[in-house]
């Protein structure tokens, strides 16, 4: 998509939503060709009938009789006209389905490749909209402006033509009043643009805040919050209202201007036309016609000024989508191929550690977070990553993720620098395991094979019984087949916490991050998960951020982070001793508080 030129008032990019309109067709102009050929071919069987109405008429005034082939030829265009009309307006709609399914097919894909700096800036409900209801939009403007538009200022011209060759004064009259009503229009089509844009924008902020109550549904109504929230997202509604107000406002002209055209027209042909066909200086067949022409041009004109006000609703729609297609993109996400290979044991021989962070600095916009931070986990060793709130611990897993880059500093895996490597290899070797333990709407086999969807059953039977899944397999009505619930309602905490770690495991990583795995599990599935983790170390290496004392002593080694630095490194007992800050912890704060 081009990218737009010059702001807006509110300081927006905006001038692109044209050069982007027409871009869509790219690959598709045949179609629209073809469309815009059996419109036109319409038109022009059209602009034949009062011609053949005109004779028709005269014939009968001068008291002969009509031959049978005449009428049937009048009825023969008039069916061709509806058909290939129809036809035409098939071929576009088609094709505007189909310019917009690339459009959405486009958002979606550099949505979901965005840096995670823009999902932490942007609102999800937004850009969902955007994605939807916007190009809803687009795709009207595209299915019934475009062709309109073209088709129109054909049936136009031909109909001024064949006006001027029948009648060129009583042609001068219906002008002057068509000309009325254009110019009432001229100021307002252009306004209807951004009033839409405005719309829209409303709608986006109303999708953004339901959204983001919906997401977090349990907690609205365990805290009461279904009124506030209603107020909330109303007031979202009642600003999408006023702007959809202020732009039914611009709209409100464009009909009574159009009815005016259109009624003006009928009005002075009749009158006029009337009193000359009294006087002689016109036959009835010559007014026929004329009236059907101006029709013919009054209608197609309707048709033009309701397509811009369509398009410019449309170009609205395509600078809000145009605004997202800005937005850059992840480099180095691109697939390749996977191949599963069973992880193994540890090899003899000196290796460099599974993940190193070495003289890391880093910090969101002006705000420092790690200042060189530097420390190993060794392969198949497990680490945790402990300290008080805001000592860099999420952020740490962030950036061995590639979801940010270090300021300076390197991460290394496997003695490779992650800087010089495809995020795509990256993220192969490095799994994550978030602290809310997302689990995606399907079956419990979709959830565990998601990263890896490739595996063969013997590798999925593998890593459930590496993390412990096979009771929970052969209690569900239908096995790996059970529907699981949206974000996993079906399953406990601690069977959603496991069901993350085999989804890691089965894409043989050299590390999986874990992000305080056992916050919100009871004694009973933290030591169950404990001992998962003590077989997964068999497999690949282990970073957690943790915080409850049994889980951070299982760990083989510990780093202590404070105020974004490495303050100490060690085991639980030599830290107790070694580091005043682990002391602290392990005394006050890490019995039962985050660290």
């Amino acid at each position: 998509m081009a990218a737009m030129s010059g702001k807006d008032e509110h300081g927006r990019q905006r001038g692109g939503g044209f050069i982007a309109f027409v871009g869509l067709l790219s690959g598709h102009w045949r179609a629209v060709s073809v469309a815009v050929l059996l419109t036109v071919l319409g038109t022009a069987i059209g602009l034949a009938q009062p011609l053949l109405v005109k004779d028709i008429v005269e014939v009968a005034q001068e008291g002969k009789p009509v031959a049978a082939t005449v009428l049937l030829v009048l009825l023969g265009l008039f069916l061709l006209h509806a058909a290939v009309d129809t036809l035409g307006r098939y071929v576009l709609e088609r094709t505007s389905e189909s310019v917009v399914r690339v459009l959405r097919r486009t958002m979606i894909g550099h949505l979901l490749r965005l840096p995670v700096r823009i999902y932490d800036r942007e609102r999800m409900g937004d850009l969902i909209s955007r994605t939807n209801a916007d190009t809803t939009l687009v795709r009207d403007a595209v299915a019934f402006s475009f062709v309109d538009l073209v088709a129109g200022g054909v049936g136009v011209g031909g109909a001024v033509a064949l006006m001027l060759w029948i009648d060129p004064q009583l042609f001068l009259l219906v002008l002057a009043t068509v000309s009325i009503a254009g110019l009432a229009l001229v100021g307002f089509l252009g306004r209807i643009s951004t009033a839409s844009e405005h719309s829209q924008a409303g709608v986006g902020d109303m999708a953004a805040d339901l959204e983001r109550a919906l997401a977090a549904i349990r907690t609205v109504k365990a805290s009461r919050a279904e009124a506030v929230e209603t107020e909330r997202i109303g007031r979202r509604a009642d600003e999408a209202y006023v702007a959809g107000v202020r732009m039914a406002k611009l709209e409100s002209v464009v009909g009574p201007a159009i009815e005016l055209a259109a009624n003006g027209s009928m009005l002075v042909v009749l009158l006029v036309g009337g009193i000359r066909v009294a006087q002689g200086g016109a036959t009835l067949g010559e007014l026929v016609a004329f009236l059907l022409y101006a029709t013919y041009l009054v209608i197609p004109l309707t048709e033009m000024f309701q397509a811009f006000g369509t398009v410019q609703r449309g170009l609205g729609a395509m600078n809000r989508v145009s605004e997202v297609l800005a937005l850059p993109e992840e480099t180095g996400t691109e697939p390749s191929a996977r191949v599963f290979t069973a992880p193994s044991g540890p090899v003899a021989g000196p290796q460099p550690p599974a993940l190193e962070f070495r003289d890391v600095w880093f910090g969101y916009e002006e705000r420092p977070v790690l200042n060189g931070v530097s420390f190993t986990v060794p392969r198949h060793a497990h680490v945790a990553l402990v300290g008080g709130s805001g000592a860099g611990k999420s952020t740490v897993l962030a950036l061995a993720e590639r979801f940010y880059e270090p300021v300076s500093g390197k991460v290394l895996l496997d003695g490779h620098d992650i800087g010089e490597m495809s995020r795509f290899a990256t993220r192969s070797r490095i799994s994550l395991v978030q602290q809310e333990t997302p689990v995606l709407r399907g079956t419990l086999l979709d959830n565990i094979t998601y990263a890896a969807p490739e595996t063969s059953r013997a590798e999925v039977e593998w890593v459930v019984d590496v993390v412990n899944l096979g009771g929970l397999v052969s209690r569900l009505p239908h096995g790996l087949h059970t529907e699981v619930g949206d974000h996993g309602v079906r399953l406990s905490g601690g069977e959603r916490q496991r069901v993350a770690i085999a989804r890691a495991l089965l894409t043989s990583p050299s590390v999986i991050l874990l992000d305080e795995p056992t916050s919100q599990l009871d004694p009973v599935n933290e030591a169950a998960l404990t001992r998962v983790l003590r077989r997964v170390t068999r497999e690949c290496a282990l970073l957690v951020v943790a915080h409850r004392p049994s889980t951070v002593q299982a760990a083989e080694r510990i780093v202590v982070l404070e105020s974004g630095r490495v303050e100490a490194v060690g085991t639980h007992a030599e830290l107790l001793t070694t580091s005043r800050t682990y002391a602290g912890l392990a005394t006050g704060t890490l019995a039962g508080k985050a660290v």
